[in-house]
């Protein structure tokens, strides 16, 4: 921790500044060279030259002598504009105007779900009815996510094809708004580097300009990380509650902050948002038609749909599932492993502050991620956000930080100083 605090330092935070744009304009140069995914490519075509340009203003910054942290800020926010919703701008328009390149399926799907819920109250098509859809369409046909992503889609089944009714726009300005409310509550001299590490890295611009249905969740835990850091429980439970609403991914951020609920005697008032806001997105569509529910959120990801999931990055999980014999379920059986490690984890040293909740988060999902037979790339951008706001929140002057004080507790961000 000590090596990450004196790299994060140096030159004022101008050296790793000026490393993330320029390690991120040759990653955006590549993608939009070598992607096989075409959306993947136009974001590239316009992410590098606004990671370029930033890493050319970060360079003068440097050479004038001006640390200002004011000005590091501003040129964060310029790079997200110029990197993520500019791309996704230009793709959203192009799309708009009869371009059929221009967006991941995950955008389509959650639309598709926005028109089923407006129509027939439920966002889920049933196994038996995607089979009976064309082959090219099945894939489509499911909605591996909670209810309440289908909200998303609801704009444009409401007001017809248009830039502003995609799905992406909708996604970011919820993730703006979260991560906001964040900021706004920790604060303190971490969080430029948190904020970077959630906006302008390529793994969430990218997904931005993409995709986007990821970072919604993710801001949404993050908020509620930072309403926890800072005692307000109530509200931090109905961030979490709203994360999963929308994806099952957010369930072992929920279940962490349970217990650090647990740990500081606020369980009531975090769970009533926690547990009562999925329960009830989930209720309409179980009344309605309970095995299309459990078909899209649990079968499909799990393997036993009509089609298979296409996520298939090269970690150790998705490696040892399809190269070896019987390789998905060693993948399986060293994906419980981990688990029933963190639950012991969990249950013997459980999180007593939000930086610790972060950190739990942070390593537990990393594991999951690379263990899982099935996975995406695009998924770290969960362990490497939680992972970059554990020291913001550490450090940000909150009441939970007072309390560490209090208690004796507070030399473990000793490392971050």
């Amino acid at each position: 921790m000590i090596t990450w605090s004196r790299l994060d330092r140096a030159a004022g935070g101008l050296a790793f500044d000026l490393g993330l744009y320029a390690v991120s304009a040759g990653f955006a140069a590549i993608t939009a060279v070598t992607s096989t995914l075409l959306p993947h490519r136009a974001w590239g075509a316009v992410a590098a030259w606004g990671y370029a340009a930033a890493a050319i203003a970060v360079l003068v910054q440097w050479l004038a002598g001006n640390r200002d942290p004011r000005l590091r800020a501003a040129i964060t926010g310029v790079v997200w504009i110029a990197t993520a919703w500019l791309p996704m701008l230009i793709q959203s328009v192009e799309r708009a105007g009869g371009r059929t390149d221009r967006a991941q399926e995950e955008v389509l799907v959650v639309e598709d779900g926005g028109s089923r819920l407006l129509h027939h109250a439920t966002p889920y098509l049933s196994d038996d009815t995607i089979a009976r859809l064309p082959a090219d369409e099945r894939l489509l046909g499911y909605l591996p996510y909670q209810p309440g992503m289908s909200l998303f889609g609801l704009p444009r089944a409401v007001a017809g094809d248009s830039w502003v009714t995609d799905a992406r726009v909708w996604f970011l300005l919820a993730t703006t708004v979260a991560l906001a409310l964040a900021v706004a509550l920790v604060r303190g001299p971490r969080v430029l580097r948190a904020v970077q590490l959630t906006t302008v890295l390529p793994v969430c611009a990218l997904t931005v300009a993409t995709g986007g249905d990821d970072l919604p969740v993710l801001a949404l835990c993050l908020l509620s990380l930072a309403l926890c850091a800072r005692s307000r429980w109530g509200w931090a439970g109905v961030a979490a509650g709203l994360a999963a609403a929308l994806k099952l991914f957010a369930l072992p951020i929920v279940a962490v902050l349970l217990i650090h609920a647990l740990t500081r005697r606020r369980l009531g008032r975090f769970a009533i948002g926690a547990v009562a806001l999925p329960v009830l997105a989930i209720l309409p569509p179980l009344v309605r038609d309970p095995g299309a529910l459990f078909d899209n959120v649990i079968g499909f990801p799990l393997g036993h749909g009509v089609v298979t999931s296409p996520a298939a990055s090269p970690f150790p999980g998705h490696l040892i599932a399809s190269g070896l014999p019987g390789g998905r379920l060693i993948a399986a059986g060293l994906l419980g492993l981990a688990g029933v490690a963190i639950a012991v984890w969990l249950v013997r040293r459980p999180p007593r502050t939000a930086y610790a909740a972060a950190l739990f988060c942070g390593y537990g999902l990393l594991a999951a991620i690379l263990l899982m037979p099935s996975t995406r790339f695009g998924y770290l951008l969960y362990p490497v956000a939680l992972l970059a706001w554990a020291p913001a929140l550490a450090l940000g002057g909150s009441a939970e930080a007072r309390d560490r004080v209090e208690e004796g507790t507070g030399g473990r961000a000793t490392a971050y100083t």
